[in-house]
């Protein structure tokens, strides 16, 4: 199973720069940030991290102060962290996303519950938010769908609940595939969740896209997307700032993907594109 390192930063000012870092270093195989009133929090795989590309990313910036601190997260005390700070998310009281040892909402149309470990997508990020949003807002039913850095598979399942035929999720980490398999269970779906990258797809064909990942890893696996995305198919794509927008739809349409609409939440976007 994957450790991961936990690079604590401290930006002042924290407004545009935060934005601006997080930009940045996501170049790197850093898998998920969170925003704090301080600057934010990222993990990156222990195995894949390279604290003298961290520091080669930062030097040139100026107008901007940077502190960090980095450990490595025992996946163990990752878990019990988890488990005490947790708290439900609620979007748009249409879906409730919670743990097993929170007690049960009523009168929420969709209700996931999640055993939370260390895979990424819990609901909390805004990227996680917009694309439950995406879901919520269009028709699942019959539709074969791919999760492509699945995480926790939240999405999926969301997907399935909404009357999907089948999910794919597929992600680069052991940790999430198993914790999205339990949580496939958890929820009374099923879906067919892999390890590995877009070179698992080969000639499949899917009617739904979900990709919440990051900008570097979308610009490079939107031709694949595209090729395994059926005529008329739905791409809904995340884990982008908005600086990020404009190259998004120009490689996309550049792909034979129309752009359809954007949502936001903070600095944060979800983009929704037709396979034309």
């Amino acid at each position: 199973m994957t450790n991961y390192n936990e690079y604590q930063f401290t930006v002042s000012p924290t407004k545009p720069w935060t934005e601006i870092v997080i930009a940045l270093i996501s170049s790197l195989p850093f898998e998920s940030f969170v925003e704090n009133e301080t600057g934010f929090t990222a993990y990156i795989p222990s195995d894949q991290d390279n604290e003298e590309d961290v520091k080669a990313l930062l030097e040139d910036l100026e107008n901007v102060e940077i502190h960090y601190t980095r450990q490595e997260i025992e996946q163990q005390n990752w878990n019990a962290e988890w488990e005490k700070n947790f708290q439900p998310i609620i979007v748009n009281n249409q879906c409730i996303i919670r743990a097993d040892f929170h007690e049960p909402y009523q009168d929420i149309p969709y209700e996931i519950v999640i055993t939370p470990k260390m895979s990424f997508g819990t609901g909390h990020h805004a990227t996680t938010h917009l694309m439950v949003e995406y879901i919520l807002e269009n028709d699942f039913a019959k539709k074969d769908l791919l999760d492509m850095g699945c995480g926790t598979s939240i999405l999926a399942i969301l997907a399935m609940k909404k009357g999907a035929n089948y999910a794919e999720c597929i992600d680069i980490d052991e940790w999430a595939v198993e914790n999205s398999i339990e949580n496939a269970k958890k929820n009374n779906v099923h879906l067919d969740a892999k390890m590995g990258d877009v070179s698992l797809l080969g000639n499949k064909s899917f009617d739904v896209v979900l990709a919440n990942i990051n900008k570097n890893i979308l610009m490079k696996d939107i031709p694949w997307y595209t090729k395994v995305l059926n005529k008329n198919g739905d791409l809904f794509l995340s884990g982008l700032l908005d600086v990020d927008f404009d190259d998004m739809v120009t490689k996309c349409n550049e792909n034979g993907l129309k752009f359809v609409s954007k949502k936001q939440r903070n600095e944060w976007i979800a983009l929704h594109f037709i396979k034309s």
